[in-house]
């Protein structure tokens, strides 16, 4: 089977992996011309695809990896799994309706499209059909198949990989499911069919809403529990003894990645557009996540005040970039606004993550290792993300006092959001 899919970033590169280890010859599409070279050298940029998985794939020699649309033909099934960014507030589906258009110029009678680019209910049927219909000349659901399958995919989650997370799968009638399933069989251990394209693109929506709604409300709770001298880390863990429930989030300097801080913002925007309303839980769930890096430079502020120092001109060992533990995923992290304030204060910089490449960081930042010296030299340490790689309570011991917004460190003079 000959599998083509339109972008080679976090979600698209997985698909490809997995389905060369599923036997079909697959093409990754991907029109930035240096990832292009990079995968052509087994050069992976991807956490959950190490440099070695490349390698093995394009061993097999039915994996390639191009730029060039004419590489597309003859495909029985294409994936596309392009960006889905939000541009001052409305979706951007910009890249969808491109990869669409170029796979119908190249779709035959009895192929397979499905999108897994994150969007807004309605897209697969009312956007992305019209487009391979008129680009190709053939009808969806009778010449060609086409479906939605939400990814899943969580970066640096060693125990639910691509393989073994349940894959929910639709079509936009009874043949394309079965196309859709019939595919994705052969990837996963688990796959769930719904009954349409929309309710799959709502199954991941609510998915990542639901985790951003509760996020917001530790986070809240956090900054009223800490006016109110009680241990917001504490109460979670205890919340968390019982069975039943009850499901424990923790808070944070802010949401990251692509999911959280845009999905809940598509489903507001169709339930506007469509419905005329507000969808209230999403509106104040995002107002209050996108202040936490405000916050989190306030509590800064105050716990150098209380210590005689001023942000300008304090040296600040920075802990983290990436949006969550484990991973080179800067996409959306709310380190890059509270590094900006930070700057803006006068503050002097140093940054540490090694998951994070050095091409992503600030010019005006330095780059150090995590060190116990670098510690000791700063005037403070914020911790962002408790990667593995962090020999936190060493790095905390040796500081003079640590802002620790992720309840990670237990030695020196700690302050916790």
């Amino acid at each position: 089977m000959r599998t083509v899919v339109v972008g080679q970033g976090y979600v698209g590169l997985p698909v490809a992996m997995q389905a060369v280890k599923a036997g079909h010859d697959v093409v990754g599409y991907e029109i930035d011309p240096r990832k292009v070279a990079k995968l052509l050298t087994a050069d992976s940029f991807i956490d959950d695809i190490t440099s070695d998985d490349l390698r093995r794939a394009i061993d097999t020699g039915r994996y390639q990896a191009t730029c060039d649309p004419d590489d597309l033909k003859g495909f029985n099934v294409a994936v596309i799994t392009v960006p889905t960014p939000l541009r001052e507030g409305n979706p951007d589906l910009s890249a969808v309706e491109s990869a669409a258009e170029l796979l119908g110029q190249h779709l035959e009678p009895g192929a397979t499209v499905i999108l897994e680019s994150t969007t807004w209910p309605g897209t697969t049927d009312e956007l992305v059909a019209p487009i391979l219909e008129r680009a190709s000349g053939l009808v969806a659901g009778r010449d060609f198949h086409l479906g939605y399958s939400p990814e899943r995919i969580d970066p640096g989650n060693a125990n639910w990989r691509f393989d073994n997370t349940p894959k929910v799968v639709a079509g936009m009638n009874p043949a394309s499911l079965a196309a859709v399933d019939g595919f994705y069989s052969q990837l996963v251990d688990t796959t769930v069919p719904v009954a349409s394209t929309g309710v799959a693109e709502l199954t991941k929506l609510l998915e990542n809403t639901f985790r951003h709604v509760n996020i917001a409300l530790v986070n809240e709770l956090a900054i009223f529990a800490r006016d109110l001298d009680i241990d917001i880390w504490e109460t979670i863990d205890a919340a968390s003894s019982k069975p039943f429930g009850f499901m424990p989030f923790r808070p944070g300097p802010g949401v990251g990645g692509h999911c959280l801080p845009i999905d809940p913002s598509y489903l507001s925007w169709r339930v506007k557009r469509s419905l005329g309303s507000t969808f209230r839980f999403v509106v104040l769930a995002n107002d209050i996540n996108e202040k936490m890096p405000e916050y989190v430079v306030e509590r800064l502020q105050l716990a150098l005040n209380e210590r005689e120092k001023a942000v300008k001109g304090t040296r600040i060992l920075v802990l983290g970039v990436a949006y969550k533990a484990n991973s080179g995923d800067a996409r959306e992290t709310p380190a890059y606004p509270i590094i900006e304030r930070l700057l803006a204060l006068g503050a002097d910089l140093r940054v540490a993550d090694p998951h994070v490449e050095a091409t992503k960081y600030d010019a005006r930042i330095t780059r150090v290792e995590a060190t116990t010296d670098e510690a000791a030299r700063a005037d403070c340490v914020l911790l962002l993300v408790d990667h593995d790689v962090f020999d936190v309570d060493a790095i905390t011991a040796a500081a003079p006092f640590t802002l620790d917004t992720r309840h990670a460190s237990t030695a020196g003079e700690i302050e916790y959001l």
